[in-house]
């Protein structure tokens, strides 16, 4: 006996809207707290505007940008911007590669190192901070007594000298932060099939050449995610440089972000600011194409 199929029905007038309703909301709020200030920062940096009075305030033309690029407080931020990026972006991409591969040999309990090292990721900056003001305390703190039973005489103010605050800050973001790293390298090391791992033993490959020779380049790009992701974290800290610091001591440790904040909320040079956020963005914007235009390079070397 031959079975018909029923006609397909036609997408009515509703279900044609149905996908656009429910983007208009992420839209909006995209629009408005995304769109809408940037280009509101771009407009700003050629005007004189100031919290201190309505609107934009007089024309200013290219005078900010001549006013930013020639002051030396911006180079010295934008300065420990990438002092700080470069502390922590090696060692969270390198660490976190490091633990996922040693994690992913566990066939029983992978859930617990998960939950072990992303737990902190998702601790407030402000709790974060307040841990490691105290582990960082002079003279009481843990680091001081640490260092001390590793037989250092003298140790160091780890937030109040020039030369530590920055490591040390780094070394709580490090902490902090490779949890998330670590799940997306262990996400790309269980997408590899076993049988991968299996035709690299059967062909005599040890373990240190499995690692070199297949995992690493089959992780190429979730290293490439990882990294622009935490490069671009990290040109954009703020938060915890500012509550353990406060940019001190002496401006060792100001980033651009509070460079921003002081000129535009507590001066309320708002034109200013704008001028540093923008470009600001535009470094954060290089780092990102060189280092996929270096990645795309690297792979069609290959």
């Amino acid at each position: 006996m031959a079975t018909t199929t029923a006609p397909t029905k036609a997408p009515g007038r509703g279900d044609r809207w149905a996908g656009p309703g429910m983007l208009l909301p992420f839209a909006l709020f995209y629009l408005v707290f995304l769109v809408g200030p940037l280009i509101y920062t771009v407009i700003a940096g050629f005007f004189d505007a100031s919290l201190l009075k309505k609107g934009l305030g007089d024309f200013a033309g290219l005078s900010n940008y001549t006013a930013v690029l020639g002051d030396d407080e911006f180079w010295r931020t934008l300065k420990n911007t990438l002092w700080f990026t470069v502390l922590t972006t090696v060692p969270l991409v390198l660490l976190s590669l490091v633990l996922a591969i040693l994690a992913d040999r566990f066939v029983h309990g992978r859930w617990f190192f998960r939950f072990a090292f992303f737990a902190p990721f998702v601790l407030p900056s402000a709790v974060i901070s307040l841990i490691f003001t105290f582990i960082y305390a002079d003279q009481v703190g843990l680091a001081q007594q640490a260092a001390k039973w590793i037989g250092v005489d003298t140790p160091p103010s780890w937030l109040g000298d020039p030369d530590w605050a920055m490591i040390s800050i780094a070394a709580a973001t490090v902490w902090w932060t490779i949890g998330f790293n670590f799940v997306l390298y262990l996400a790309g090391l269980q997408d590899i099939p076993r049988s991968v791992h299996e035709a690299a033993a059967i062909d005599g490959a040890g373990p240190w050449q499995r690692i070199r020779h297949v995992i690493v380049p089959m992780l190429g790009r979730t290293t490439t995610l990882v990294t622009v992701l935490q490069a671009v974290a990290s040109l954009k800290v703020f938060d915890q440089i500012y509550m353990l610091t406060m940019g001190g001591p002496d401006g060792s440790t100001r980033p651009s972000l509070q460079l921003i904040y002081d000129t535009g909320f507590v001066e309320g040079r708002v034109g200013y600011a704008s001028t540093v956020s923008l470009l600001l963005f535009v470094v954060i914007l290089l780092v990102s194409l060189v280092w996929f235009a270096l990645v795309r390079h690297a792979e069609k070397e290959r």
